[in-house]
């Protein structure tokens, strides 16, 4: 099944929050005929079009594929939490990789957080962005943890941005009763995502790119220069970047067996007074829980609690979304139990088995950046310029994150989703205990 229409119209964006309420673009042309340029990039969301922005500010000719519209994907329908680092905690990337590594990655990882919040300064991003993100826990034996990780983040890294949230002070800031304190990182921060993506759409095109819409890649030939096929163009380029994330599919195999897809899902519940959004959320942080499968939430400008929770493994959306995730939001905040919900909707996004994105070099012409596990809009956007760096002979970042191990998940792209259902059963029961 072709995740790409599985649970979505061709050429139309999802029914959530921010495609409703954004001001859309004029629709891009299918790419059609001969083609030649520098650089093809396979995919419209954070990674493709940050890296089309980065080459044609380097005066390179590139053309942008998106198979859908651009934002369609994950990039333009996720929680919008910029955090910094990497998916993985630093002491585990310490024991993963070793202090040095971890070090590069962290420095990596912030200067993405710098990038989405020096894009959300220009005039093209109509987003703000907006510091603060609580990280809680549900276990109280898991709250000593929180301290022993400031301190840790501020001996070794010199990071003093994040402070740790007692249970008193937690449940001052986050009003719910289901968390044992946590850590503030001032760092960190959230946006509207698919206004950050219709900005770099914005700059790409300003910058020179070309962007097609509605062209689906059907094959990649590799050369020099490499041939990129859709059903009505024949692309030849020097470079090639594939920005598709747990929309790649089996376009490359040794790829889909390391990013697998998963589908996760929002709501956005009626607008609320600004006292009451402040008796749920103090400050308008951002909150990310400690589950395995996360529970994350933040406000929209006009006072909607954005929710997102629960996820599945198979190809279909639940039919009804919004009963899904009211379960975990009404968990967490009991005195939402009859909220109205105006807005329900789903996204496939990439997982790797360590949670740490997939860098690779295919070919010599041919790179590869996806799997960031719900880490995305800091690390999507990074990667694109990462890429222009590499591209223009600067490769030191792109070998730091591809330096990383990601392993195949066992049994390939046929056996890895029964399998990872089986480990969300004992997560999601871990998560209980």
């Amino acid at each position: 099944m072709d995740l790409l229409t599985a649970n979505d119209r061709p050429g139309e964006y999802p029914p959530s929050y921010y495609a409703e309420t954004a001001k859309h673009l004029d629709r891009f042309p299918n790419a059609a005929g001969d083609l030649t340029c520098d650089v093809c990039v396979v995919g419209g969301g954070f990674t493709g079009m940050s890296t089309a922005y980065h080459l044609a500010q380097r005066g390179y000719d590139v053309v942008l594929l998106e198979a859908q519209r651009v934002g369609f994907g994950a990039s333009g329908r996720n929680g919008g939490q910029v955090s910094t680092g990497q998916r993985r905690d630093q002491d585990e990337l310490e024991e993963m990789v070793g202090d040095a590594h971890a070090r590069d990655l962290w420095d990596i990882g912030c200067q993405a957080v710098d990038l989405v919040r020096d894009l959300c300064g220009t005039d093209a991003v109509h987003t703000d962005f907006y510091p603060g993100i609580v990280h809680t826990v549900h276990r109280a034996r898991d709250h000593k943890h929180n301290q022993a990780y400031a301190d840790h983040m501020q001996s070794k890294y010199g990071y003093d941005k994040i402070s740790v949230l007692e249970p008193d002070a937690c449940r001052a800031i986050v009003n719910s009763p289901a968390y044992h304190g946590g850590t503030l990182d001032m760092g960190s921060g959230h946006v509207n995502p698919l206004e950050l993506v219709f900005g770099l759409v914005r700059l790409a095109v300003a910058a020179g790119a070309r962007v097609f819409e509605g062209s689906k890649v059907l094959n990649i030939a590799e050369g020099d220069p490499a041939t990129v096929t859709t059903d009505q163009a024949v692309i030849k380029a020097r470079y090639v970047v594939l920005g598709c994330n747990g929309y790649l599919g089996n376009m490359q195999k040794h790829v889909a067996a390391r990013v697998m897809p998963i589908n996760n899902f929002i709501v956005a519940t009626a607008p609320m007074s600004p006292d009451a959004q402040e008796d749920i959320i103090r400050h308008n942080y951002a909150v990310a829980d400690s589950k395995f499968v996360v529970n994350y939430f933040r406000f929209s400008d006009d006072q909607r609690l954005l929710f997102g929770g629960t996820e599945s493994y198979g190809y279909k959306f639940p039919k009804d979304i919004a009963a899904n995730v009211r379960k975990p939001l009404t968990q967490i905040f009991p005195q939402l139990k009859n909220v109205e919900i105006d807005h329900a909707w789903g996204g496939t996004l990439g997982i790797t088995m360590n949670r740490m994105p997939h860098f690779e070099r295919l070919a010599g012409n041919i790179l590869t950046m996806s799997g960031f596990s719900g880490s995305g809009v800091a690390l999507g956007t990074m990667s694109g310029k990462i890429a222009a760096e590499a591209i223009a002979g600067h490769a030191e970042n792109f070998d730091v994150m591809a330096r990383v191990p990601t392993l195949p998940f066992p049994g390939g792209p046929k056996l890895r989703s029964p399998l990872l259902v089986l480990a969300m059963l004992w997560y999601s029961l871990r998560d209980k205990l």
